[in-house]
């Protein structure tokens, strides 16, 4: 067949033929082909198989039993012509005689279906058809235009989908025909056009309203995370339900699930909450899931209100519960230490009646163990353990033991968590590295670093491989009893088992570098840490700014602090705080004044260590008057009033200073205020009262002492004894340490 020949002179046609005129669809759907070929169509098969094709329209025979086909008839020739140019040439036959233009349509329509077959890969194609048809005015039917614009969209040829659609009468127009434009609107990113198009559809008193596929189509398109196109917003999301509310059409449950999962997950709770009460109020089929996901929303942000609002609501709808409810308020109860009410609830859902009876499962008794554990009742989640074990259909997994097992570890008993640990192996339940790093952290907090090791050795030879969280648990352990060459013999080894690590590793193991003084090797270490992406924050800062202030290195301490304004971590009062003391315990009291203005210049307040450093300073280097200025600055910043380590600074030094005077006023300045003096301002005091031989004055702070409930220390003890003895007062010294007031001693 020369279909190339053919197909050329069709199109010459169109192009003469008049544009813009618009041309009708046939509204009616064709009828199923009958299940059996009627002779008059196996006789027109085979004469028009025994002719040349370019024959068929001039031929009298053909013409003849043409006028004799029913259009279910022209239906079933043309299907069984197969190839698209016989089937191409057989509709020009019909085309070209005015009495058999009731059966051009549903050849067309096979036309159309032959041309898809073959041209799977050229779509183009069908639009040509199209012209033809629309050049020639002749009327497609409404599988045919349905058709040409389901092939159109899913090719991505919209402008010729539109071309179709615009061309076609209004009346022709249905629901289900806007249906399909939608679809290859919203599914190539058309979504402005799409939602014009809606919109129309949406309009009160629309001849073509939405149905519920039109629904489907609309939210299971927009609600696509990978959704080509713009992105529809929130606010039209909500728009458009409430829109298809108003024309009693609404998402099926499974959509408004997915709608309620977007709102939340986007913080739009009041859009959530709305919806889920627009669909009760409407009477469609809610599900279960589309509350659930609301409820562990509002669980998330403690809106309890709202929270037992729904679950009346769901009530009230008659909307069961399932295990998945359920286990959203165990969780919610156990998050907020309400365990009681949680096992109350569980028991409730296991001895409901038969419609509301149900079992809880796994998710649900491993949330109540590890609430009964958080709340240091690990028995009790022990005991509950063996519920499951023999009185329901779940088995203890391994979240169940790791619940337990950190539960006992948290509460000290490492023992037991060892004991549990051994028992999953007797029950076949595998371990994970949650399970070894609980173990390991519980013995390491215990100071078991040792024990931790061989367990971990142990473990190791059954396969498990340590990570990240493993190691810093024993490198922390072992920083903290300054054993860093032993954490560093860690670090070495968990590279060479190429378990990459993490920042919080990094971070122990610097704080440990610094404070056991190996800067250099904390040096290495930051190197090393910014060489795997991670960054220092500002906790790790300060204790390398501490750690090079303590070996004398200042230089380097303020590269530091280069380094972290320039990484965009700003300087905080402990940062200004350590470089202070420094200054100040160096005399240096011109940058240490610079220190304090640089902190009020970035809107950091002073703080009792600021004062407390520059006090310190000035006592240290017999300077008393500026202290003492600092001092009445400080009392009157009622942010920052001076605590009892201030008043001991200065009593210490205005004693050593031969002014007791000044020391017994900041004593009484102490009681005045209500701060509690502690056992070593009254050994400040004691000094520089048998300095000054005011033994009756040291008699009266004995007894304060005393009524405050203040104990002696052995440098109390030391200077009293040694003073009374010599003054002859043993036995006020006894009465002292038996607790007697000296007043009533007299």
């Amino acid at each position: 067949m020369r279909f190339c020949a053919i197909n050329l002179r069709l199109w010459n046609a169109v192009a003469a033929a008049p544009r813009g005129r618009r041309f009708s669809a046939v509204a009616h759907r064709f009828q199923p082909e009958p299940a059996e070929t009627s002779p008059v169509v196996s006789q027109i098969l085979m004469l028009l198989h025994s002719m040349d094709p370019s024959s068929w329209s001039s031929d009298p025979k053909v013409n003849n039993l043409l006028y004799s086909l029913s259009p279910s008839d022209v239906f079933g020739v043309t299907r069984q012509l197969q190839s698209f140019g016989n089937a191409l040439q057989f509709f020009e036959c019909l085309n070209v005689n005015s009495k058999l233009s009731n059966a051009v349509p549903p050849a067309f329509h096979w036309i159309l279906i032959i041309a898809i077959r073959q041209y799977r890969e050229s779509p183009a194609k069908l639009f040509e058809l199209f012209l033809v048809a629309a050049g020639k005015k002749i009327p497609l039917s409404v599988d045919s235009v349905t058709l040409l614009i389901r092939c159109f969209g899913r090719a991505n040829m919209l402008n010729e989908m539109m071309r179709v659609f615009d061309e076609i009468d209004e009346e022709a127009k249905s629901t289900d025909l806007l249906n399909t434009v939608l679809l290859g609107l919203l599914e190539w990113g058309r979504v402005d056009d799409a939602l014009k198009l809606l919109d129309e559809m949406l309009q009160r008193g629309s001849c073509y309203p939405p149905n519920r596929n039109t629904v489907g189509i609309v939210f299971s398109s927009v609600l696509k995370r990978n959704q080509r196109g713009r992105r529809v917003i929130d606010e039209e999301l909500y728009t458009l339900y409430s829109r298809f509310g108003e024309c009693d059409v609404s998402p099926d449950g499974f959509l408004l699930t997915q709608i309620v999962t977007r709102f939340c997950r986007n913080s739009e709770y009041e859009k959530a909450w709305n919806i889920l009460h627009l669909a009760m109020r409407s009477g469609s089929n809610m599900e279960v899931a589309s509350c659930n996901v609301l409820l562990t929303a509002l669980g998330r942000r403690n809106d309890f209100m709202r929270l037992n609002l729904l679950m009346k609501a769901m009530h009230e709808n008659g909307i069961k519960l399932n295990v998945v409810t359920y286990g959203i308020m165990i969780n919610h109860l156990c998050k907020f230490h309400n365990v009681d009410e949680a096992l109350q609830l569980a028991e409730k859902m296991r001895k409901g009646d038969q419609d509301t009876k149900i079992e809880p499962d796994i998710v649900i008794f491993n949330t109540l163990i590890d609430g009964l554990c958080k709340v240091g009742r690990e028995e009790e989640g022990l005991k509950l353990m063996e519920t499951m074990r023999y009185e329901s259909k779940c088995k203890p997994n391994t979240i169940t033991y790791n619940c337990l097992i950190d539960g006992f570890c948290k509460a000290g008993d490492v023992q037991k968590g060892h004991e549990l640990f051994e028992q999953m192996r007797i029950d076949g339940v595998e371990h994970n590295a949650i399970t070894v790093n609980t173990l390991v952290d519980g013995m390491c907090k215990l100071g078991k670093v040792g024990s931790a090791m061989e367990f971990l050795s142990s473990v190791k030879e059954r396969g498990f491989k340590g990570n990240a969280v493993t190691y810093s648990s024993l490198i922390t352990a072992y920083c903290n009893v300054n054993n860093i060459d032993k954490a560093l013999k860690l670090f070495d080894e968990m590279q060479e088992e190429r378990c990459s690590p993490d920042a919080i590793l990094y971070y122990s193991l610097i704080s440990g570098l610094c404070k056991a003084g190996r800067m250099d090797d904390a040096s290495f270490m930051v190197s090393k840490l910014k060489e795997s992406g991670f960054s220092l924050d500002i906790v790790i800062y300060n204790k390398l700014i501490s750690g090079f202030c303590r070996k004398n290195k200042i230089d380097k301490a303020y590269e530091m602090v280069k380094d972290m304004e320039q990484a965009g971590v700003n300087p905080d009062q402990v940062t200004y705080n350590t470089l202070l003391s420094f200054c100040c315990a160096k005399g240096d009291f011109t940058s240490a004044l610079g220190l304090v203005r640089k902190m009020n210049d970035n809107g950091l307040q002073p703080s009792v260590v600021t004062f407390g450093a520059l006090i310190q300073a000035y006592c240290t280097n017999g300077n008393l008057e500026v202290a003492m200025k600092i001092f009445t600055e400080m009392c009157s910043y009622s942010m920052c009033p001076p605590n009892t380590a201030i008043y001991n600074m200065l009593i210490d030094a205005h004693c050593k200073n031969d002014d007791l005077k000044a020391s017994i006023s900041l004593m009484e300045d102490m009681k005045e205020k209500g701060i509690k003096a502690n056992v070593i301002t009254y050994n400040a005091l004691f000094k520089g009262l048998q300095q000054g031989n005011w033994y009756e004055k040291a008699f009266e702070f004995m007894d304060q002492m005393t009524e405050e409930g203040c104990n002696p220390d052995s440098i109390t003890m030391e200077i009293l004894a040694e003073w009374l003895s010599a003054v002859g007062e043993n036995e006020k010294l006894r009465k002292f340490v038996q607790g007697i007031k000296m007043q009533d001693f007299r």
